[in-house]
């Protein structure tokens, strides 16, 4: 399909919540599609709608080949675990940046498919923090927001500083 630009941190974009999709039709498909193709050439492994400036509740994960492509419309987090796990994470929004983020160790999210199909899904570690951190994004929460007030401002001096030197 097609590669769009991505939103880059600070755009006040990320930090807006996105709206709910009600047409389940080829334009969501279309948009799940350039999602993948957009998130494969950042590279990333998770990758929202409104990365690409679209304010729609739209995921799209591949954590590895053997897993496949999931994608999520409208997903929320209906049940999570009281144990805590930390782990690296980064956004494609600020590439190069990572930081480890405590996150719930397991969590059910309830989301509908492409077809607007009713699923739950149980998920634990990895798939869980991506599930945490991009409906996060969805809710216009952007990843560092859940970091320190001195972790994040480390960091993004750390990006800023990069970001320039490119």
């Amino acid at each position: 399909m097609t590669i769009r630009p991505i939103l880059l941190y600070p755009d006040p974009r990320l930090r807006q919540a996105s709206e709910p999709v009600h047409a389940f039709d080829a334009g969501l498909r279309a948009l799940a599609a350039d999602l993948l193709d957009t998130m494969r050439a950042a590279p990333g492994i998770g990758i929202t709608a409104p990365h690409i400036g679209v304010a729609q509740r739209l995921v799209v994960l591949e954590l590895s080949p053997e897993q496949g492509v999931r994608t999520y419309v409208n997903p929320r987090i209906v049940e999570a675990s009281t144990e805590r796990i930390r782990h690296r994470e980064g956004s494609v929004s600020m590439p190069g940046a990572t930081e480890e983020v405590e996150r719930h160790a397991r969590v059910r999210v309830a989301y509908q498919d492409l077809d607007g199909a009713e699923r739950i899904e149980e998920a634990d570690g990895l798939l869980a923090v991506c599930h945490q951190h991009e409906i996060d994004q969805l809710d216009g929460i952007f990843w560092i927001q859940r970091l320190s007030r001195l972790k994040r401002e480390r960091l993004v001096t750390r990006w800023e500083k990069q970001r320039r030197g490119a």
